[in-house]
């Protein structure tokens, strides 16, 4: 029909589960429970300053693969345990990839990289693993991009970042302001850091919203505003990471009357969009750390079992085991020598 007036771009429509549905099908123990909010208590510890550690967020760029990520989990829980005492880690476990243009959109949106765009199996998959995750006592961190997927994964993630697409969002900075976990928001790409200064203002403050409550039906939510939210330098038209720049912004989160909280994300525009310069990222927080510096609570980091990406390619069996199909990554190797040097500044 070429008059049609309502969802005429429209192709097909498909009911999924529930919230409440996924979350009863896909549960999590008692003490998986207690994991999850001992993890979200110890970052905001870290965020108020009442707990001298560094969190450091490291993973894959993106989980495709999920018997590779426990893989990866297991080797970071091993690590942790040596860490301990000055390091909490979270892990980086992202399902859902903001696109320039077009591109693979997560683990959520498109599970077997087909472009078959199954999002009820890209839901389960990814509570199936942030629930045995939970289990092992692994902390996990994620970006929320859809407005609707953390009804069906939130209670499980012990922090959210916002990205640099999305901290201008109001939708986002509504949807954080009731998140139940801390939440970081990126500095605009362009390396603008207003836009994250208001997003945290914004998303402390109260708020109301349109989404969508355990039974799926469409509600509005009043939030009483999220404490925990911070700023993420991640780079922009230069990167953002050295001192003078964290000056910077330490004295705009000041002067906006925001705690002088700071984490660094060592990938993207702060790495000039190579993964092979975050290990120069983290040798000059480490030197700032040494100097003094009290404001940076928190470091992310690219990593994977192999370093480096890879196509995805039609015949799945042909890729890479352990090897990243979005942003390039460290190395298992690299990743352990990061992040025991790291501990060892902050033991002094």
């Amino acid at each position: 029909m070429t008059n049609q007036i309502h969802n005429k771009n429209i192709e097909t429509e498909t009911v999924i589960t529930s919230p409440i549905e996924l979350r009863q099908q896909i549960s999590v123990s008692e003490q998986g429970k207690e994991n999850i909010l001992s993890s979200r208590n110890t970052v905001e510890d870290i965020f108020l300053g009442n707990d001298d550690r560094l969190i450091v967020i490291v993973g894959p760029c993106s989980i495709h693969d999920i018997n590779a990520a426990k893989e990866y989990a297991l080797k970071l829980l091993t690590l942790q345990r040596e860490v301990e005492k000055s390091i909490f880690i979270v892990m980086r476990v992202y399902f859902e990839k903001p696109r320039t243009t077009v591109g693979w959109k997560g683990l959520i949106s498109d599970p077997d990289m087909d472009n078959s765009l199954d999002v009820e199996k890209g839901l389960r998959q990814g509570r199936e693993l942030l629930a045995w995750l939970a289990e092992k006592n692994i902390p996990t961190g994620t970006e929320a991009l859809n407005p609707i997927t953390p009804q069906y994964l939130a209670d499980l993630i012990s922090w959210c970042a916002i990205g640099a697409r999305t901290t201008e969002s109001q939708t986002h900075r509504e949807m954080s302001s009731g998140l139940s976990m801390p939440v970081g928001f990126k500095n605009g790409t362009d390396g603008n850091l207003t836009m994250a200064i208001n997003a945290i203002k914004a998303c402390s403050s109260k708020q109301s919203f349109l989404g969508i409550n355990d039974q799926g039906q469409i509600s509005t939510f009043k939030a009483k505003g999220n404490k925990s939210s911070h700023i993420i330098l991640r780079g922009g038209a230069k990167p953002n990471y050295d001192g003078e720049a964290v000056k910077n912004c330490e004295k705009l989160l000041k002067e906006n009357g925001l705690a002088e909280r700071i984490m660094i994300d060592c990938s993207h525009d702060n790495s000039n969009q190579d993964y092979r310069n975050q290990g120069r990222v983290i040798e000059d927080i480490k030197s700032q750390i040494l100097l003094g510096n009290k404001s940076i609570f928190g470091v992310m980091l690219e990593s994977n079992l192999f370093s480096g990406k890879q196509k995805i390619l039609d015949n799945k069996d042909d890729m890479q085991y352990g090897v990243s199909v979005t942003d390039g990554c460290i190395d298992w190797q690299e990743t352990e020598e990061v992040i025991r040097s790291l501990s060892k500044a902050m033991s002094k």
